[in-house]
This record gives C-alpha cells, structure tokens and sequence, in this order.
C-alpha cells in the first residue's frame, strides 16, 4: 500500500512523493502490536524518544522494505542514519524519488 502526496512545483510540473503517511502507519502498527505508548510523532522527535525499542525499530525497517519494495539502509553506501521522525521519512522519500 503506497500513500502519495502530490504537489506540483510551478517551475517544473515535476510530482514531489511523501511517503509519510505510510511511514506513520507503520511505526504505529508495529507499537500497537508491541504494546509500545508513542510520542506525539513529529518531524523533530528523535526516533529514541519515541516509544519504540530496537526490536520495534528491526520490525519497522524489515516491514518498510517489504512494503516499499526498498531498504535505504541495505544500500552498501548507506552512511546516513536517521535520527529523527522526518529525517526516517526524508530517507525513504530521497530513495524511492
């Protein structure tokens, strides 16, 4: 299931992708599931004030993949590592552009 969000830019007509919605999903599902309470999930939360352990944040990576059909953080040049809410959804957002 791919949520997208369109927006046309004046200059270019080029679509611009979020992947947010879908991303939010996920981090939600998989708390329930765990039993975890969440942050207020804003762009600025660091990921480890969230609520998730490494057991969720292994659960969301590995379901992001299937679902997105790509991991971000399997690439062999992967040195960027997220460390907020939208700096999750800006790696997915940059990858799958």
């Amino acid at each position: 299931m791919h949520l997208v969000i369109n927006a046309v830019n004046s200059n270019s007509r080029a679509a611009i992708v979020s992947h947010r919605p879908a991303i939010l999903a996920e981090i939600r599902s998989v708390a329930a599931e765990q039993e975890k309470t969440l942050a207020p999930l804003t762009d600025d939360l660091p990921l480890l004030d969230s609520g998730l352990d490494s057991l969720c944040f292994a659960i969301l990576v590995f379901r992001l993949e299937d679902l997105m059909g790509f991991g971000p953080f399997a690439s062999a040049g992967a040195t960027r590592f997220p460390r907020t809410i939208g700096d999750l959804v800006a790696l997915y957002d940059e990858a799958l552009a």
